[in-house]
């Protein structure tokens, strides 16, 4: 057949336009995918008790340039990502089925890390306000006005862990309302509570100041 027929036009410009439509198609279906996590130790900011062999560390999502993993603007609703991981180096399981985390701001503002529904009402809604503070519970859950791919993210994302088993390294997403606070980080700390050993003896509480994320040289 003649290079030149009008059929093996068509199936070249056929072809060519199905190459172009891959990154498009690619673009479009992109999908959050959680970060490989470290060890906590190897994170600027970290508490790492020596003892128990227990490290936990904050990574906060706070620049354009990190928050590219995500598909959804958590920083336009007001929110701070933080990436929160756990290694136990010990030889024994740690449970942190109770864990509670507050992150204490230089001002003394506690944030404690937003539930899932609280994150689909601000993504819904972008002028609802969150409170932890709120001793009501809300009449009902959000239903509508999240798609099901950010609900997808949502989930996927956050810590979810409920035991650390022996050398290995559990890790997630905490979200904080900071809609309201300027410089949330600079003099602020995560302390955790509630971290048990195998025999369920609470841990010493981890402390966690984030000047020493702040403060640590940048990657080019």
């Amino acid at each position: 057949m003649s290079s030149s027929s009008p059929h093996f036009g068509r199936s070249r410009l056929a072809t060519l336009t199905g190459l172009l439509l891959i990154p498009c198609a690619l673009l479009a279906g992109k999908s959050f995918l959680k970060p490989v996590a470290q060890t906590a130790i190897n994170y600027p900011a970290h508490d790492f008790h020596r003892d128990e062999k227990v490290a936990i560390a904050a990574d906060p999502y706070d620049n354009a340039e990190k928050a590219k993993i995500f598909t959804i603007n958590f920083a336009q609703h007001g929110f701070l990502p933080i990436f929160f991981v756990v290694t136990n180096d010990g030889d024994q399981p740690v449970s942190i089925a109770n864990m509670q985390v507050k992150l204490i701001t230089g001002h003394n503002s506690k944030l404690t890390p937003l539930a899932a529904d609280d994150l689909y009402r601000r993504l819904s809604n972008p002028q609802a306000k969150t409170s932890t503070n709120n001793p009501l519970p809300f009449p009902h859950k959000v239903k509508g006005g999240v798609t099901s791919e950010q609900r997808d993210e949502v989930e996927s994302s956050q810590f979810a862990a409920k035991a650390v088993e022996p050398h290995t390294t559990q890790s997630g997403f905490l979200f904080f309302d900071i809609a309201d606070l300027n410089s949330p980080m600079r003099g602020a700390n995560i302390d955790i509570t509630g971290v048990t050993d195998g025999k369920g003896n609470e841990l010493m509480f981890f402390e966690i100041p984030m000047d020493k994320y702040l403060d640590a040289p940048k990657n080019p």
